[in-house]
């Protein structure tokens, strides 16, 4: 279980665990979300939110409990703000990376 920081003090956190990450990746909910820009605000948090929206919507009759949790326990948290989001970016590329360089078990 990880934990990222939701605000700017530091008080406040959201656990993220391996399954987040494996679910994140599924879908490829991070992929073209920030703008050329490069800045994550409110906007990029919103538009992942509808994003996750409308594929809850298109696959209402398939099995989507992870993606489910993962709202519910990170993308939808209160917590969850800008800074979150960008520490959940974050989190997420130190976990791929740890993905591509661990050689898997055959």
């Amino acid at each position: 279980m990880n934990k990222i920081q939701a605000n700017a003090s530091g008080t406040r956190s959201i656990e993220v665990s391996e399954q987040h990450l494996i679910t994140i990746d599924q879908y490829q909910l991070l992929r073209d979300l920030i703008d050329s820009n490069g800045y994550v605000d409110e906007q990029v948090l919103e538009k992942l939110r509808l994003n996750i929206r409308s594929l809850l919507e298109s696959n209402a009759g398939e099995d989507s409990k992870q993606l489910l949790d993962l709202c519910l326990d990170v993308i939808y948290h209160p917590n969850m703000k800008a800074i979150g989001l960008q520490n959940l970016l974050n989190l997420y590329i130190d976990w791929k990376k740890k993905q591509v360089n661990e050689p898997t078990a055959d």
